[in-house]
């Protein structure tokens, strides 16, 4: 009788929120939805895409735009289908079976996920339970005592919402011997991107992604920045066409919008510290509110009490948003997303 392989029995899927809900403030998604001029741009040129025929392999055009977008080098960058494929890849190729590979916590569940499906053991350095913050030098000993072959990180964290400077960031990457992965997806609402010192270093890789700033979750965007001989790598290691080619037109047009997209990062920050203010103010009257993070991303993160509990009653009320014990994560949502949340919030807290 066939057996699954123990990776996959103990494999624990992603369970992203189900079910129908009027305000979705859970997935860290933009709330800006495309004018219609760049809608109907768009359909016409995905219309024009040569269905029969197999995507540019590299995404040569893309690479380019996104390059252009950020000052970089295009012959740096990798395309993915999602920063999610490119996590995957990266553990899959820059660590074997029974190799180690060190993350933060609290921190994105899915790079635990893909070290657990290759293989890869998970050493994970605890936070400060009170401040959320990285120490660089403990950080640095950490993954030199587990030996570690890949440390990955996201900057600004997913999910407490707070940013290591450009500094610990340098610290950290020229004091070790091993991959770091720096998981920018919120750098567009904050400050000390590395994104233009991915070549300097033999051992960093920066990701990026279109699914938070840019609002095209959709189209399912992400890409990874790093020195020559580590791209090459990734594109020698990847899926010959592993972005299709109506992302590419898409992503194409997209950044090609450069003064759209930066009005849609002012947009959301503003909704953010709106958000944030607010919240800030419950803290000072709900004595459930605990604590409530300095945010610099697109969503506000706060301990809670009693976070269940909140997180179910928001649910009663049509609001989705991420409960994860003993936080709540809300993401910044429109102007009318975000006066139902403080208003449901100021009923429910004590």
């Amino acid at each position: 009788m066939y057996e699954l392989p123990e990776k996959l029995k103990n494999l624990v899927p992603y369970h992203p929120l189900t079910g129908s809900y009027s305000i979705r403030l859970d997935a860290n998604e933009s709330f800006i939805t495309l004018p219609d001029a760049l809608r109907e741009e768009i359909a016409k040129s995905v219309a024009a895409v040569d269905f029969n025929r197999y995507p540019d392999p590299y995404c040569t055009d893309l690479c380019q735009k996104f390059a252009d977008f950020f000052d970089i080098d295009a012959s740096l960058v990798v395309a993915g289908n999602g920063s999610d494929e490119l996590i995957g890849l990266i553990v899959s190729s820059f660590a074997g079976s029974g190799d180690t590979m060190a993350v933060v916590k609290p921190e994105f569940s899915m790079y635990e996920f893909y070290a657990q499906m290759y293989g890869v053991n998970v050493e994970a350095y605890e936070k400060d339970s009170t401040t959320l913050a990285i120490d660089a030098d403990e950080l640095i000993s950490f993954v030199r005592e587990k030996n570690a072959r890949i440390l990955i990180l996201s900057n600004p964290c997913n999910p407490t919402s707070l940013t290591a400077t450009q500094q610990d960031i340098q610290k950290i990457v020229s004091s070790l011997d091993c991959v770091v992965v720096i998981d920018e997806a919120y750098m567009d609402f904050s400050e000390g991107s590395v994104l233009r010192m991915a070549g300097e270093y033999d051992n960093l890789i920066v990701l990026k992604t279109c699914s938070k700033a840019f609002g095209m979750a959709a189209i399912r965007l992400g890409f990874a920045a790093a020195s020559l001989p580590i791209t090459q790598a990734i594109k020698a290691a990847k899926s010959p066409y592993n972005v299709n080619s109506m992302t590419q037109t898409v992503g194409c047009l997209l950044f090609e919008q450069k003064e759209y997209l930066l009005g849609c990062i002012g947009r959301i920050k503003c909704s953010r510290n709106w958000l944030y203010e607010e919240i800030l103010a419950l803290a000072a009257q709900k004595s459930e509110i605990l604590s409530v993070s300095n945010t610099c991303a697109n969503f506000v993160f706060m301990r809670l009490a009693n976070p269940k509990y909140v997180f179910e009653e928001l649910g009663k009320q049509g609001i989705a948003v991420r409960c994860m014990e003993p936080f709540l994560r809300i993401t910044a949502g429109s102007q009318q997303e975000n006066s139902a949340v403080i208003a449901v919030l100021s009923e429910i807290l004590r």
